[in-house]
């Protein structure tokens, strides 16, 4: 904690070094994309994608899971979700799976959750009848593009796509190479080197 802590303290240091776009930054953002990956501490969406302050709308959830829509039960999930597509009006969003996804994972080899019963039910908005015969990272982009359909089951998402001013993306990131992976349904609903 203490090298976090230092690097807090000598944040303003290189926001002088960064005035004016930091100005730029305090009157509003505009992020280009809506990008929806893991919590897990190895998986940095800005240093993935190279992407500056203001560029990336984030969303961090265990196993980048996407609960459905329930406008009877809203969740801070939902909500950001609905505000980078209506108010932000982000262009793309991006759901990035990941190498070594301890959630898919879990899910995969039916690990017992039951000392942690908020993760075992955050995982039943989870994909049923994950395949495990291929491993993991087969696993995971299957979970990665079921994401994707639970996001075609938003109202702001399902117009935004209708209207030709959204896209939708599923990633994925392989913790030890960097390499980055992109389905293409044109390929079979393969993933590519980006």
């Amino acid at each position: 904690m203490k090298s976090l802590i230092e690097n807090a303290r000598s944040f303003p240091d290189r926001v002088a070094e960064r005035r004016q776009e930091f100005r730029v930054l305090a009157h509003g953002q505009q992020p280009e994309a809506l990008f929806i990956t893991c919590s897990d501490s190895r998986v940095v969406p800005t240093l993935i994608t190279g992407a500056r302050p203001g560029e990336l709308f984030e969303l961090r959830t265990a196993g980048n899971i996407v609960p459905p829509y329930d406008s009877d039960r809203p969740s801070g999930e939902t909500a950001t979700i609905e505000y980078a597509v209506r108010v932000l009006g982000v262009r793309d969003i991006v759901v990035c799976g990941h190498s070594h996804c301890g959630a898919v994972g879990a899910l995969v080899s039916g690990t017992d959750l039951s000392a942690v019963p908020a993760v075992r039910g955050w995982l039943d908005h989870s994909v049923a009848g994950l395949p495990d015969d291929a491993g993991i990272p087969h696993a995971v982009r299957h979970h990665v593009v079921a994401q994707l359909d639970t996001l075609r089951g938003y109202p702001c998402v399902r117009e935004a796509l209708a209207e030709g001013t959204l896209a939708l993306s599923a990633w994925y990131y392989e913790v030890d190479t960097g390499t980055v992976s992109v389905q293409r349904p044109g390929a079979g609903g393969a993933f590519v080197p980006l």
